[in-house]
Formats: C-alpha cells, sequence, structure tokens
C-alpha cells in the first residue's frame, strides 16, 4: 500500500515539473516568430496524435470508424460546432456500426 503513495508523489511532481519549468526558464517575453509559431502549434499536434489513433481503435469494425471520421472532417471544414461535430460523428459511426 505504500507503494502507491510513492507513485503519486512522483507523479504530482512530475507533473508540477512540466508546469513549472517553463514559467522559471522563460521568464522574459519570447519574441522570436518561429518560435512563438512552433508553441502555438504544438497543443493542435499533440491532440492530433492523441485522437486519431483513438478514433481508429474506438470501434468494433474499421469501417465504421472511417465514416465517422470523414463525417467529422467534413463537419468541420464546414466550420460546424465542436458538439455538433462529436455527435453527428458518433451517430453515423454508431449507425454503420449497426449496419455491419
Amino acid at each position: 500500500m505504500n507503494k502507491i503513495y510513492i507513485y503519486m508523489i512522483i507523479m504530482a511532481l512530475v507533473t508540477y515539473l512540466i508546469r513549472m519549468l517553463p514559467i522559471t526558464i522563460f521568464q522574459k517575453e519570447i519574441h522570436n516568430i518561429y518560435i512563438k509559431s512552433f508553441l502555438y502549434y504544438v497543443p493542435y499536434a499533440v491532440l492530433g496524435a492523441m485522437t486519431f489513433p483513438a478514433i481508429f481503435n474506438s470501434t468494433t469494425h474499421f469501417a465504421s470508424s472511417i465514416a465517422g471520421c470523414i463525417v467529422a472532417l467534413y463537419l468541420a471544414y464546414k466550420e460546424k460546432g465542436l458538439i455538433t461535430v462529436a455527435v453527428v460523428a458518433c451517430i453515423v459511426a454508431y449507425i454503420i456500426e449497426l449496419f455491419i
């Protein structure tokens, strides 16, 4: 039981360090446009890298995942809201899953 507390303390320290180090290292404003551009797009790249594998492994059939993803990409391209895109993509994937 003591190991779980050690793991929780290590996890808390790592999480804290990841958030604290950039604040202490970069105290001045970053003026380099390339670094600012890189830092601007990092959250989107990480979110995409985490989301796409989950999309294709979330259903029992690959076809329903592809259909949901295509619908989501189309609706996002048409600038629909996040909730609309997510709900419609889930419904499409569910309907395809029913027929396969």
